[in-house]
């Protein structure tokens, strides 16, 4: 059943990225390639920085491989890609390399065209934007600051993902963001492609509203009865106040 998107009277939105601001087939396609190329360098050169050799450690702990070499973890990244696994570790080894990506110029971010007008009002009336993904801080940073119309970050008060949020499709995690950000949740939209996330966040008493967009992995899911929207500019958002 689709259930067209009535007005919605909020503080802010928090925004999933894959399928919903931004097309899946670009981060499976030209993110994921890229990243995989570069474990094996990733792993064995720099191994010893902290943010890589925690990672590291959580893949050896989450396998019971306490003692898998280089090659062995490199091994399980390119499976749990292959599986499209939501994995911490590996999100944050493809943030940290998709991060110096986009720095180097290597690579610009997607957005679908109903997106950045839209999210650049939402701001300029108020609204608190706040995005929510499976990708790592550091990659979602990198996917704002070099969009093709420009660094977005600033309208972005924070990001939050599986390891500082918790997983998606459970509802503490949604319970923990509002926490974070001090925004009551029936005063919080979340805006998903997934309905088990939405699903989540209507259960922490949020409100959420479907984006289905045509040859998205989830276009043609059950949305059950969420309000489902097919462009960022279908979503209505009651005027805030000046004071």
């Amino acid at each position: 059943m689709s259930v067209a998107p009535g007005r919605f009277d909020v503080d802010a939105v928090v925004l999933d990225i894959e399928g919903t601001t931004s097309a899946t087939g670009f981060v499976v396609e030209v993110l994921y390639p890229y990243a995989r190329a570069r474990f094996g360098a990733l792993l064995t050169t720099r191994g010893a920085e902290p943010e890589v050799a925690r990672a590291v450690a959580q893949v050896r702990a989450e396998v019971g491989e306490p003692d898998a070499d280089a090659a062995r973890v490199e091994e399980i990244l390119g499976r749990w890609v292959d599986e499209d696994r939501k994995a911490t570790p590996l999100k944050t080894l493809q943030g940290i390399l998709w991060a110096e990506g986009f720095a180097r110029g290597d690579l610009v971010s997607h957005f679908y065209p109903d997106v950045i007008e839209v999210l650049r009002r939402w701001h300029a009336d108020g609204v608190r934007l706040y995005v929510y993904s499976s990708g790592s801080v550091a990659a979602q940073r990198a996917w704002f600051a070099h969009s093709p119309e420009g660094d977005l970050l600033g309208l972005v008060s924070a990001l939050f993902d599986t390891e500082n949020a918790g997983p998606k499709q459970e509802a503490d995690s949604y319970r923990k963001i509002a926490s974070s950000t001090g925004v009551a949740p029936e005063r919080l939209l979340f805006l998903s492609d997934r309905p088990g996330e939405l699903d989540a966040a209507r259960a922490a008493g949020w409100r959420a509203v479907g984006v289905r967009r045509a040859g998205e992995p989830y276009a043609d899911a059950d949305f059950g009865d969420h309000p489902l929207a097919a462009a960022f500019s279908q979503i209505s958002l009651a005027a805030r106040s000046s004071s």
